[in-house]
């Protein structure tokens, strides 16, 4: 009898410890902890860490391009509402949703719209090199 693959869960690949960010937090700040942390994105959350926000390396390449202070609230550059994925999706259906709408970061929500993790695509790569590597 042939062995049924699982399909795979955002939650089997997502990162777990997720840098966030208030809305009032100086854009510095937020530079500096993707700087330290080596991280592409900070998701920023309400008080009961909820997304609201997302600020990627993007974004801080506008906050250079047109001159704004580094003390500038996250919330004016961050992009507002950001799309998100349930832990529980399957990944193929993020893959698709990252892919379709040219975005490099999902944050990953609870059912209760909680931030749970992020998906990123360097995530995803990794996997995907490893499925590689073990079918050589």
């Amino acid at each position: 009898m042939p062995r049924r693959a699982v399909p795979l869960r955002v939650s089997d690949v997502m990162v777990r410890e997720v840098v966030t960010a208030g809305k009032n937090t100086p854009v510095k700040e937020v530079a500096n902890s993707m700087y330290e942390k080596k991280i592409g994105s900070v998701v920023v959350v309400d008080e009961a860490g909820r997304p609201v926000g997302i600020v990627t390396e993007r974004d801080l390449v506008y906050v250079c391009a047109k001159g704004l202070s580094a003390d500038t609230p996250i919330w004016m550059v961050m992009t507002e509402n950001p799309v998100t994925i349930a832990e529980d999706a399957p990944l193929l259906d993020a893959v698709e949703k990252m892919r379709e709408l040219n975005v490099r970061h999902l944050p990953v929500v609870d059912k209760e719209g909680k931030l749970v993790g992020i998906l990123s695509v360097r995530d995803v790569l990794d996997l995907a090199a490893f499925l590689i590597r073990i079918r050589e």
